[in-house]
């Protein structure tokens, strides 16, 4: 007869991979959706904080050469600061603890591209269970040159789950990097109004949501 410790882990893979199938073929669109309405959202560490994707946990040798908000640019483009292509294949740190739906390549202007959704309080420095109202918001980290974690994956806050690249090609070597109050919803153009497509200013998100000091 299976074990208690083997039951429960099967319950959770199950749980685990009914979530990536939902987040896969449902978008998310209200801010402040509870995750209790998510099967298998509890699964989800609650996350302690949010760092930068790059020169984590402060993007420290980084500058963000293309800001959220400019020319409509919907998230925050990631370059070292000596320009060019001196960051290519540097780490790619995951913002924050989370579930990884999407890790794939959609070449384009995209080209490698990693998605996580992440189980936050809506009380920003309060990351604690049952420290406020809870929501789920997702990730976006674009252009990369290595993938190296796999849909289903449970990621922690500055786990790297990849390297810096340039679309094959397309581009000078940085990552695009979006935070998204819609989870799921298609990866469109990374132009756009963030007003109708659910996204937020990342840097803002973050400076907001940054880890409890120690």
């Amino acid at each position: 007869m299976p074990s208690r410790a083997l039951l429960l882990a099967f319950a959770t893979a199950l749980a685990l991979l009914a979530l990536l199938a939902l987040v896969t073929l449902r978008a998310v669109t209200d801010l402040e959706r509870p995750p209790s309405r998510w099967p298998g959202a509890a699964a989800i560490p609650l996350a302690d904080g949010f760092d930068f994707p790059v020169g984590a946990p402060d993007a420290r040798g980084y500058r963000d050469a293309q800001p959220f908000g400019l020319n409509q640019h919907l998230g925050s483009d990631w370059n070292g600061v000596l320009g060019a292509d001196t960051d290519l294949g540097d780490p790619v740190f995951a913002a924050a603890a989370g579930l990884v739906t999407e890790a794939a390549d959609h070449g384009g202007g995209w080209g490698n591209v990693v998605r996580v959704v992440h189980r936050v309080s809506s009380a920003p420095g309060r990351a604690a269970a049952g420290a406020g109202p809870e929501r789920l918001v997702e990730t976006l980290y674009a252009h990369l040159d290595r993938i190296d974690v796999r849909p289903g994956d449970l990621v922690t806050r500055g786990q790297p789950i990849g390297t810096i690249g340039t679309a094959h090609g397309r581009y000078l070597a940085h990552l695009h990097f979006e935070l998204r109050t819609s989870v799921g919803v298609a990866l469109g153009g990374g132009y756009g109004d963030p007003a109708s497509l659910g996204h937020v200013d990342p840097t803002a998100f973050i400076q907001a949501h940054r880890p409890p000091r120690r």
